[in-house]
């Protein structure tokens, strides 16, 4: 933990603050020792951006959960959108289908 802190400019009390918050749950060595993931670090250092603009513990750590939560909804429209994009057959400026299917032809014997 206490390299971790060093890295981050924080103590290793914020650190286990972030934990306590249940902000994430860091991994633990064999000898108990807590071990940060990058990712995890990434969370601890938006935390502490955010409680240095002067948010509360517990208000930054909700705002974390939902940038994330945000985050992942956008990967996943994301997806989707080219997914759906991807099976819907071309379109003309009009928005009628041009009757081209996926690769290029026009139906049968074309």
């Amino acid at each position: 933990m206490g390299r971790a802190a060093e890295m981050l400019g924080v103590t290793a009390a914020f650190l286990r603050s972030l934990d306590n918050a249940r902000l994430f749950v860091p991994q633990r060595s064999s000898g108990g020792h807590r071990r940060y993931s990058r990712y995890q670090l990434r969370l601890a250092q938006r935390a502490r951006d955010l409680i240095d603009e002067g948010t509360p513990l517990e208000a930054a750590c909700r705002i974390i959960v939902l940038e994330d939560q945000l985050g992942e909804a956008q990967r996943i429209n994301a997806r989707l959108q080219h997914e759906r994009t991807a099976q819907s057959p071309p379109r003309d400026r009009t928005g009628e289908t041009t009757g081209r299917g996926a690769s290029g032809s026009t139906g049968p014997g074309a």
